[in-house]
């Protein structure tokens, strides 16, 4: 393996374990008050864009890793946006034993 695809390999990783803490974090205490809707509206687009780009390149590196970074954020995303009502529904059914 060449150091280019290490790095990638490396990045990729941290892209993807980046989120996963405060997606687990949304879920158990539902608590999304420190989230920035815009900020995170900004990153879902971009982890689309980037998307995009990997395909039209045919990359599946990119395209793997940002495809599972905007299903994350846009998760985060949509929690924000749901009322509290609907964000505990979804909570309860992506983690029933809360």
């Amino acid at each position: 393996m060449d150091t280019a695809t290490i790095v990638g390999a490396l990045a990729s990783i941290a892209s993807v374990v980046s989120f996963t803490p405060q997606a687990v974090k949304v879920v158990r205490t539902r608590d999304l008050k420190a989230i920035s809707a815009p900020a995170y509206a900004v990153t879902v687009t971009s982890f689309a864009l980037w998307t995009t780009y990997g395909v039209l390149l045919g990359e599946w590196p990119l395209i793997a890793t940002n495809a599972i970074c905007f299903c994350f954020a846009a998760f985060i995303l949509v929690m924000k946006l749901l009322p509290s009502s609907q964000r505990d529904a979804v909570a309860d059914a992506v983690d029933p034993a809360k």
